[in-house]
């Protein structure tokens, strides 16, 4: 028979831990697993949340204002990674050696600042060219005190010869909104990014990955990947506040549990469990199809005319310059309050002002 061939490829999520808030060393850790999934054939390689330089967890255990809290929350605004800067060119240079897409887990800091966090995924070509990024829309509990929320231009999904490729971040794979604008722009994989540990109260890392997984590929017909990260000794040492922390530190069922979906809902892959390493699973796109037959919540069964979501796709400006400046009375143009701006004339040279200062919270294209 005739018709479309859809592609079949390998799928990888990579479990480990950061070397714990050390950038450089963190980020040749993630070349060689970029590499070592792209040897094994992985065209699609996901990361761990936060995975550079590692992810504030220490809030789950410390008080927010102790000297050791402030400590680490400094050293992971040094360590954390600009874009673009030379962290990221090591991680496009992978990425290129690897043949692969790579969404890599990071926190990202507006270059040249002192201050602001975004808890980010970094989508990288095969070409070791940078997409774009994801960054978290809010930060969950203990995030906040270092994270700020990223915006509507970072919520999208990346053309790839695969379909779609789009990314969530922890708890927002389960946000009905953020989940629906990816769906409405047709993912295909989607990789969601965890961290190494959850809260006292949450279930065990691997139950909520398959349980968030599974209910994310049932609803987009996408596949899933669920990065999930470990824990070391040196990061169950940064954690532990008291005894109780430490018995619960040691607990190896908590961390881990990487896994990847099928369409279908049926896990293609892991769970993993504690250990560091790459999960694999061999994918044929054509699974995508076969699932829409039943539900495609972005087209047939859907009603545009019953519900519309609409997407607010710009960053917020919180700080704008405008032109004041005083001009001379002429005939065409009367005289203005000593407080009011001055209009500009057409053809007025502005070369010399600055008219506007942006965030740089939009999605970096390279």
């Amino acid at each position: 028979m005739g018709g479309d061939v859809y592609a079949k490829i390998r799928l990888a999520a990579v479990q480990a831990a950061p070397v714990w808030l050390d950038r450089e060393a963190t980020v040749e850790k993630a070349c060689r697993l970029i590499r070592e999934a792209g040897a094994a054939g992985a065209k699609v390689i996901g990361f761990p949340e936060g995975f550079v330089p590692g992810h504030p967890l220490w809030y789950h255990f410390h008080p927010a204002t102790t000297k050791h809290s402030l400590r680490l929350a400094t050293e992971l605004f040094k360590n954390s990674v600009e874009i673009p800067s030379p962290a990221t060119d090591a991680l496009c240079e992978a990425a290129r050696q690897a043949g692969a897409y790579v969404v890599m887990g990071l926190c990202e800091k507006r270059p040249g600042t002192y201050g602001t966090l975004y808890n980010s995924q970094l989508f990288i070509g095969p070409d070791g060219r940078i997409l774009g990024k994801h960054q978290k829309l809010t930060p969950t509990v203990g995030e906040r005190l270092v994270h700020t929320g990223g915006h509507g231009d970072t919520l999208r999904a990346f053309d790839t010869p695969y379909g779609k490729l789009s990314a969530l971040v922890c708890g927002e794979n389960s946000n009905p909104l953020a989940v629906f604008a990816l769906i409405a722009q047709e993912t295909a994989i989607h990789v969601a990014s965890w961290p190494s540990l959850p809260g006292r109260t949450s279930l065990p890392r691997s139950e909520r990955g398959v349980i968030t997984g599974r209910s994310f590929a049932f609803m987009s017909k996408a596949f899933v990947i669920n990065a999930c990260g470990t824990v070391s000794d040196e990061m169950r040492e940064a954690f532990a506040y008291t005894a109780e922390d430490r018995e619960f530190l040691a607990d190896p069922e908590l961390s881990g549990g990487s896994t990847i979906i099928g369409p279908d809902t049926k896990v293609l892959a892991g769970p993993m469990g504690p250990e560091e390493g790459i999960l694999y699973a061999d994918v044929d796109l054509e699974d995508c199809v076969l699932a829409k037959v039943k539900h495609d919540f972005a087209g047939h069964y859907n009603r545009a005319d019953v519900f519309t979501l609409v997407l607010n796709d710009r960053a917020p400006e919180i700080f704008q310059r405008r032109v004041m400046a005083d001009h001379p009375v002429t005939a065409d143009r009367k005289a203005l309050p000593a407080d009011a701006a001055a209009p500009i004339g057409i053809g007025e040279d502005l070369s010399h002002l600055n008219t506007l200062v942006r965030l740089p919270s939009a999605i970096v294209e390279s």
